[in-house]
């Protein structure tokens, strides 16, 4: 089963994100032995018979240079939905101890060669300069915030929700924010320069008490205090339907509200513009950090 978009297709059927599912051994905490890596290229050719697609992949910073590949689907039955010419970005998973196969998933057609299908739904891949619009959310507070209160500050938002069970998705991340913040509060200058931004795409289940109360289980307090500079909010469902367009959020609800979705974390300048994009979750703290000195005025 596939979502079709404008200038998109990501294949729903093979993402990969909180789900847990004890028929798919993928989608368990075991993902947590597993490096996750974010790939580019286009395809080259495809093999039906061993379920591989042929990729010239860019660069995968920490893993590989530039070259032709053979990758394993994780979902063979999309193999004939992939066409040589085609430009795509998918998550590319390797085991950490060597052992097994490496495989993608999350794929997303960013450029067809021979555009077969009429969309229904734009998605927008963060790239450097592109100015974002003033989403309104509400906060762990119960109060109302939008995106433009922030210029003038560097702001570094991602996607999260509560129910996350899987340990190297919404915790991993919502940890390295946790992490970056401490950081911060260790350099006042750039500190007062920044605002960090958690969104939850549940709003069924995330409220701002419990936002609140999960945001404080990383930063250690549910003091004001704590959310001065970081802020754990959710969007109504239509801001929400067009905050992961805009930030390229793949998200699908199944049985039991279970959500499998992909991950997006944003640096925007104080100008209002993207800075960096990170998909995945590879990114680093030190990374981060690195982009945040330089996306504001000397301190």
């Amino acid at each position: 089963m596939r979502r079709l978009f404008v200038s998109v297709l990501l294949l729903a059927g093979v993402v990969v994100g909180c789900h847990s599912n004890s028929s798919n051994p993928t989608q368990t905490a075991s993902d947590s032995k597993e490096t996750v890596y974010h790939l580019r290229g286009k395809i080259i050719g495809t093999q039906p018979g061993t379920g591989e697609v042929y990729i010239d992949n860019d660069d995968i910073p920490g893993f590989m240079e530039k070259m032709v590949m053979p990758y394993k689907l994780k979902d063979p039955s999309i193999l004939s939905d992939l066409h040589p010419g085609d430009v795509l970005t998918a998550q590319l998973h390797v085991p950490k101890d060597g052992k097994g196969g490496y495989y993608i998933d999350q794929i997303v057609i960013v450029a067809q060669a021979k555009p077969d299908y009429k969309p229904k739904i734009s998605y927008h891949v963060p790239s450097p300069g592109d100015h974002v619009p003033d989403f309104h959310l509400r906060n762990q507070n119960d109060k109302v915030i939008h995106l433009d209160q922030y210029k003038g500050k560097a702001l570094l938002i991602t996607f999260i929700y509560t129910r996350c069970p899987l340990p190297n998705f919404c915790p991993l991340v919502t940890r390295n924010f946790a992490n970056i913040e401490k950081q911060l509060e260790a350099t006042p200058g750039l500190l007062k320069k920044t605002q960090l931004l958690c969104v939850s795409f549940d709003p069924d289940h995330d409220t701002p008490a419990r936002l609140r109360a999960y945001g404080a289980q990383y930063l250690g307090s549910d003091a004001s205090s704590t959310f001065a500079h970081i802020n754990f909010a959710v969007p109504d469902k239509k801001v929400l339907s067009e905050m992961a367009k805009y930030f390229d959020v793949g998200i699908t609800v199944g049985p039991n509200d279970q959500i499998t979705h992909t991950l997006s974390t944003t640096l925007i300048g104080p100008d209002g513009k993207v800075v960096q994009f990170y998909p995945g979750n590879e990114w680093t703290v030190e990374q981060v950090m690195g982009d945040l000195k330089h996306s504001v005025p000397a301190v």
